[in-house]
């Protein structure tokens, strides 16, 4: 008789006795409960009340006795069904990892109010207008080239919403109309930055004049509502060194949210124009 046929007969005879022992352990729990509940209502207990909770504690007794022994005596198959059901799980968790990520994920980004249909935002280095949102991924127009410019290159990018879970999420559109733009323009440490940053922050008071006033309004107003401290949003010029020969002039202005690459431009053209400079390559070093 070959091994494989032992093991089959020892364990139809292991599920015969179990089934054989939990029919009498229900045929003698069951028993036992008849027989004390008759004894309890021919008792000499003169409160009704009291009789009945005896018979319900006994019935409760008999029921959990019934499903400990049980358990007992099927144990080690119930071992075995646990050990499968969790092999289960686990492959199953494996096999849609990603999915789970991406909705949890998903919770995430809509729990925290990260960003909305039309927000511009960038995420592990990746920009780009939020034009689609599904439970398991975000779709957005790529802005650039890098992080120079606002314009659309054309690209859409489709994130999966795994990524919410480990890379911050830039909102560059957090105010519905105006937000503060930054950007900067290399100069040559002999070339009289002191100008350069006069005629900077001149044509930047000159661009924002129109708007000014409503993107003070309008930014108090934000702040106010979310308990900040209001900003200076007045044009301004910093100053920061790359390397010892050049002075990076930052350039930070408010705009309206749907212009700030055209006021950008205008900024930097017109201060190209002002330096009469026609270089090429002087828009390279400028970065937003």
């Amino acid at each position: 008789m070959e091994t494989t046929e032992v093991i089959e007969i020892a364990q139809g005879s292991w599920w015969a006795r179990d089934i054989l022992i939990s029919l009498l352990l229900i045929a003698g729990v069951l028993l036992i409960r008849r027989v004390v509940v008759r004894r309890v209502r021919k008792s000499e207990i003169k409160s009704a009340e009291l009789r009945r909770r005896w018979i319900i504690t006994v019935r409760n007794a008999c029921f959990f006795l019934l499903i400990f022994g049980l358990v007992i005596i099927w144990s080690s198959q119930l071992r075995t069904l646990a050990l499968s059901v969790l092999a289960i799980l686990v492959a199953l968790v494996l096999a849609t990892k990603e999915l789970i990520l991406c909705l949890t994920g998903s919770i995430l980004k809509v729990s925290a109010g990260s960003f909305s249909i039309g927000d511009k935002i960038e995420v592990d280095g990746i920009r780009g207008q939020v034009i689609d949102q599904t439970l398991l991924a975000t779709k957005i127009i790529e802005l650039g080239p890098g992080q120079l410019t606002h314009q659309a290159t054309g690209k859409a990018i489709t994130l999966p919403n795994s990524i919410f879970l480990t890379a911050p999420v830039i909102n560059e559109t957090f105010t519905d109309d105006y937000a503060l733009l930054t950007f900067t323009v290399p100069v040559k440490v002999q070339d009289n930055w002191q100008e350069a940053e006069k005629s900077l922050l001149n044509i930047a008071n000159d661009v924002c004049q129109p708007f000014l006033g409503n993107a003070k309004k309008r930014l108090r107003h934000l702040a106010a509502r979310e308990g900040l401290d209001a900003p200076s949003i007045e044009p301004r010029v910093a100053l920061s060194f790359s390397d010892p020969d050049q002075v990076n002039l930052i350039v930070r202005i408010p705009a309206p949210v749907q212009q700030k690459n055209r006021l950008q431009q205008d900024i930097l053209r017109r201060y190209l124009t002002e330096r009469g400079t026609g270089r090429g390559n002087s828009q390279k070093g400028v970065s937003v």
